[in-house]
């Protein structure tokens, strides 16, 4: 366990000096991305997921002391992610942790999931 901390930690120091392409973008843009297959990733609580989420997307909630570890575990940092909470403010958290955990191309929903539902968009359970 210490040598897989020491590795992510030299990793993690490595990443540092690569800074991902972030973007907030408005429903539009995430409607987009969507249907171009950018990773999704909902980042609420398992309660909030199971009240709605955008289809297509998993769930690594930003809460939990090892998020940064299981995001690694199911997402390619390489490919584009969109990234979305409740209303923005834990996915903007989010967006600048895994920045540091070296994904390249990161986009944030602006207003969240709210914002998705209000523009009439449909969730799934």
């Amino acid at each position: 366990m210490k040598t897989l901390k020491k590795v992510l930690w030299l990793w993690l120091a490595m990443s540092l000096a690569v800074f991902a392409e972030t973007k907030k973008v408005e429903v539009e843009e995430a409607e987009k991305l969507v249907t171009d297959k950018a990773q999704v990733l909902d980042v609420r609580t398992q309660e909030e997921w199971d009240e709605g989420h955008l289809d297509g997307a998993v769930r690594v909630d930003f809460n939990e002391k090892n998020f940064g570890e299981k995001v690694l575990k199911t997402l390619d940092p390489k490919k584009p992610v969109l990234i979305y909470c409740n209303s923005g403010g834990r996915s903007g958290r989010a967006t600048e942790a895994m920045d540091k955990l070296g994904f390249k191309v990161i986009y944030d929903l602006d207003g969240g999931i709210k914002a998705w539902k209000k523009a009439g968009n449909k969730v799934v359970k």
